[in-house]
């Protein structure tokens, strides 16, 4: 089994679209993280990230929720160019994508780029 650098956790939740607290799912999530997926294979990246499907991280109302371990990185996500950027930016060179950060979750100024 291998041992993974970071961890992309992608909310999936779902909820009625009437309800006020949002849901990530009706607003493209379950294709964002397929993007995720896909990002990782392009990327060669298949034994060292790991995309996973996440329930709630309780900021559906925010858009698509992200979260990028180890380092604990919040995004909002609205699109597969978004992911895209995470994956080159955040995932590969260390640098911190600040357009696509979550309100009330800052970041750290600088990342370790990944161990290749």
């Amino acid at each position: 089994m291998p041992s993974f650098a970071r961890h992309i956790f992608v909310c999936t939740n779902q909820r009625s679209a009437d309800d006020p607290r949002g849901s990530c799912s009706l607003l493209g999530s379950e294709a964002l993280h397929a993007k995720f997926k896909q990002e990782t294979k392009r990327l060669n990246l298949k034994n060292v990230v790991r995309a996973n499907k996440a329930g709630c991280l309780d900021h559906c109302a925010q858009g698509p929720s992200v979260v990028v371990y180890p380092e604990g990185v919040w995004y909002t996500v609205r699109s597969e160019a978004d992911v895209t950027e995470i994956m080159e930016r955040h995932v590969m060179r260390g640098e911190i994508v600040t357009r696509l950060i979550m309100p009330d979750h800052p970041a750290p100024s600088k990342l370790p780029p990944l161990p290749l």
